[in-house]
């Protein structure tokens, strides 16, 4: 990546993995405007690096993942800016939720208020024993903005959602995991777990999991089966089905090129 940023380090390992770190540990790594800026041209970066197979998003330091917005910015804020500052962690959060190649929140502490938005954002959550999750808006007077109400209720349903951004309470790790708000706990390196798992999910069919992504995206939505099989007619088609599946009749590990 040729991009550099004062507030995010990015690195990618020779597997194609980028781990994409919010670079922030005397301020908890929170998400102030200037991370959010660059944040985003980050996104578009990794987007359009063909080398880029799998995000791994973490915070630096050992206590936090990213600890909530700066509040001294928010302090400022009318409603008109209130809402522009909404919609734009929301467009900058799904382009994350969009990218077509798995992205996995490493949470290694904290992860409060746009810091759980932003796990959320991911497609999948592993979380360190240490880790503590929620949205205390409403201890601010406010409620979610980067799209957490709406990821929340879809990872642990309507009613443990409202119970979650009303109390506005700390999850520990081995809650969220109960409840769905993380795919994993592990007592050791979230970002070695997430690299792990990635380097299994970076074995199967890439454009299969392209169009996972995608399809799963649809749930819920009022085509979601209508998509689900025109993405399975699309990979009946491609090369990697036909590997795939010859593979699978002669006995062998596949050979996937991506096509």
């Amino acid at each position: 990546m040729d991009q550099s940023y004062e507030t995010l380090l990015l690195e990618v390992d020779e597997s194609g993995i980028c781990t994409l770190t919010i670079n922030r540990p005397n301020k908890l790594n929170a998400l102030n405007d200037q991370v959010l800026e660059e944040l985003d041209a980050a996104v578009d970066a990794i987007n359009e690096n063909y080398k880029v197979k799998a995000v791994v998003i973490t915070g630096a330091g050992e206590k936090a993942f990213v600890a909530g917005a700066d509040i001294k910015e928010l302090s400022s804020l009318d409603p008109v800016t209130g809402e522009k500052v909404s919609k734009k962690g929301q467009d900058i959060f799904q382009k994350i939720e969009d990218l077509t190649i798995p992205v996995i929140a490493a949470v290694n502490g904290y992860a409060l208020g746009g810091g759980c938005e932003l796990a959320m954002a991911c497609h999948l959550r592993i979380a360190s024993e240490k880790a503590a999750i929620g949205l205390p808006e409403v201890s601010l007077g406010l409620i979610p903005g980067y799209g957490g109400t709406q990821r929340l209720a879809q990872l642990v349903g309507r009613a443990k959602a409202l119970e979650f951004i009303m109390t506005g309470r700390q999850v520990k790790a081995d809650e969220a995991f109960e409840v769905g708000l993380v795919n994993q706990v592990t007592e050791h390196s979230a970002v070695d777990e997430a690299k792990s798992m990635l380097s299994k999910i970076l074995k199967q069919g890439s454009v299969a999991i392209k169009n996972a992504l995608l399809a799963v995206k649809e749930a819920g939505s009022g085509n979601g089966y209508e998509s689900e099989a025109r993405l399975f007619g699309e990979l009946c088609g491609t090369a990697d089905f036909k590997e795939g599946t010859g593979a699978f009749l002669e006995k062998r590990k596949p050979d996937f090129s991506g096509k």
